[in-house]
């Protein structure tokens, strides 16, 4: 038995801010101890043994690789020029599956959390029978409660494959019927897992979604491969790409064909979807509070506190949700944790930056981190990873004061090249060529300190750059950098 494992890194995660962020989303945010969900994901599925396709997008593609490297595993990241739901980004991975041959693809959400890994395993190959007779196989959660968040799988008639036919998807129910339908029983939660042959789902597509799979193939034609490491990044053809319209899979196949298959799962799940259910990963106190992090909660009932910076003290409250991130914090009551998102879309509407940014950024070099700025003046922490490199750039209105403080950085500056040493600096005035490199084996922070007349991110010119980036902005005038 071969299984190729799946995974899909889309998603914002909007009800999960400030943590959880479009430059950052939720899947690639360590969340329980210092791994992220993606990082767990991974490891879940390391028994197929498998290298695994990971379906991002173009802002995420060193996050992904990031995650794939600190596991210590190669992989494939298939990389979506738009967002364009679950069923494209399922085409697209059926499709470089297929040119492979024809393996059983196990389709996972890169944001979910499956403590017990044997046992989801053990799932997973009961489905196998039902997947290599030609079914598409989904695994239901059987529920420990009736939830509104969850859509539901009705479970059908026995199969002779051990599996169980589906009846029905359910959306999302109202409290009422949630309660109702856990009385009546043989429900499931939809996990939006699945597992079947590329053959299969792409002939599932074709009868029920033909344009999506015809603009995904057209996509795929000729897409661009670059490897870096042990990763190996493809770029289906963006113009055609942006033509698909965007569907769920449950929408456009699921819910219409004709030989759907479910296996029960039985273990601890969640998908993570507020910050209610992040708090259920921590364990609580005899006063029902719960804290990750510095949190402090005295004289107070069910609250939860996410404070991993600085010290949070809640004194007196009961029922809230306080997360703490260096630019952002957000206070709830835990029955608005659902609304979350809508706070997400009110600082959007009103173009304030931490509704998508972190003060702290992730670079396919490494990171940067705004600690400080004023007029004419602006401070960075700035960390590059061993052996990568800035773009080689210069600047229209802004000088540069470069502070190195951990390891040994290589710095380009007009015609020279030389090394600074940890509590050595540098100076790299307004228009001079210049780039950082880092030679050494351990991770090179230094500080920034920028001055001059403007001091915006799209201040750059980029004369040459490893990672395949143009001296532009985003269309929302974030610098691409």
């Amino acid at each position: 038995m071969s299984i190729t494992p799946v995974i899909l890194c889309g998603g914002s995660g909007t009800r999960l801010w400030p943590l959880s962020r479009q430059g950052f989303p939720k899947q690639f945010v360590p969340l329980v101890g210092d791994k992220s969900l993606l990082r767990l994901t991974l490891e879940r599925l390391s028994w197929t043994a498998q290298p695994p396709i990971c379906v991002a997008s173009e802002d995420h593609r060193f996050l992904v690789a990031d995650s794939l490297e600190a596991e210590r595993m190669a992989g494939t990241v298939l990389l979506e020029p738009a967002a364009r739901n679950t069923a494209a980004a399922m085409a697209l991975a059926a499709l470089h599956a297929r040119s492979q041959g024809d393996p059983l693809l196990l389709f996972c959400p890169s944001d979910h959390h499956i403590p017990d890994t044997q046992a989801f395993a053990r799932t997973i190959q009961l489905g196998v029978a039902a997947a290599e007779s030609g079914a598409i196989v989904t695994f239901g959660v059987v529920p420990s409660f009736p939830s509104s968040a969850y859509g539901y799988i009705q479970q059908g008639d026995a199969r002779t494959d051990g599996s169980r036919s589906v009846a029905r998807f359910i959306e999302k129910p109202a409290p009422a019927a949630a309660q109702a339908l856990l009385l009546q029983g043989h429900v499931l939660w939809n996990a939006g897992i699945f597992l079947v042959r590329a053959s299969v789902m792409l002939a599932a597509l074709t009868r029920h979604a033909a344009d999506i799979l015809q603009a995904c193939e057209g996509a795929m034609a000729q897409p661009r491969t670059e490897s870096v490491g042990e990763v190996v990044f493809v770029r289906p053809e963006k113009e055609v790409f942006l033509a698909c319209r965007s569907q769920s899979i449950d929408y456009a196949v699921m819910e219409r064909h004709d030989n759907v298959a479910v296996v029960p799962f039985q273990g601890q799940w969640s998908d993570v979807g507020s910050w209610n259910a992040v708090a259920e990963l921590s364990d609580a106190d005899d006063d029902g509070n719960r804290i990750t992090g510095q949190g402090h909660a005295l004289q107070s009932r069910n609250t939860f506190i996410h404070a991993p910076g600085r010290t949070v003290v809640a004194l007196g409250t009961q029922d809230l949700l306080i997360i703490d991130t260096p630019d952002a914090l957000l206070v709830a009551q835990r029955d608005h944790a659902e609304q979350v998102k809508d706070v997400v879309s009110h600082l959007s509407q009103r173009k304030i930056p931490q509704a998508a940014e972190h003060r702290r950024v992730a670079r396919p070099w490494g990171w940067y981190d705004s600690v400080d700025m004023g007029e004419r003046f602006q401070v960075k922490r700035i960390g590059v990873k061993p052996g990568a490199s800035l773009s080689l750039q210069k600047h229209h209105h802004r000088a540069e004061h470069w502070i190195v403080v951990k390891g040994t950085a290589e710095v380009t500056r007009g015609q020279e090249v030389y090394l600074l040493a940890e509590n050595q600096s540098t100076y790299i005035p307004i228009g001079e060529v210049h780039r950082l490199h880092n030679p050494g084996k351990m991770v090179l922070e230094m500080i920034e300190v920028q001055s001059g007349s403007y001091l915006g991110e799209d201040d750059i010119v980029r004369l040459e750059d490893l990672y395949g980036r143009q001296p532009a902005t985003t269309p929302d005038g974030r610098k691409t950098s």
